[in-house]
């Protein structure tokens, strides 16, 4: 039997990107404004229609919440809480450390440096090249 896959909705997302700008300060002009419910929903059903597995769903998560940029702010940092979330919520194992160097990686995600592949293979291992310009 195959096991009910747990998404998350768009308010789960809207709270995440609350939450992520009261914990992790970045920038004084930070604000919990939602730009696009209807590119937060295009994720979400992107990430339901997929035929992958619990990994490949998660990068479809993540690249779609940082490059659709559905928030004013703390795009990056809300698709890393939802990502993390999403994939521990389906009883995996979530190998990305909470490390700032990683905010890095999260800007060659949002300008399409990482294929993903190598996005699947850093959240299942926690490994990924590093990322230049």
């Amino acid at each position: 039997m195959k096991k009910k896959i747990i998404y998350p909705t768009i308010e789960k997302i809207i709270e995440f990107n609350l939450m992520a700008l009261s914990l992790i300060k970045v920038k004084k002009a930070d604000k919990p404004e939602v730009l696009s419910r209807q590119k937060i929903k295009e994720v979400i059903e992107e990430c339901q229609k997929s035929k992958g597995g619990t990994y490949d769903k998660a990068v479809i998560l993540l690249k779609g919440i940082v490059q659709k940029h559905s928030f004013a702010s703390g795009n990056r940092r809300t698709a890393f809480i939802v990502t993390k979330d999403f994939v521990i919520s389906n009883s995996e194992r979530f190998k990305i450390k909470d490390d700032p160097k990683y905010a890095r990686v999260m800007i060659g995600i949002r300008e399409g440096y990482y294929s993903d592949k190598e996005i699947n293979e850093w959240i299942k291992n926690g490994k990924i090249k590093k990322f230049k310009r």
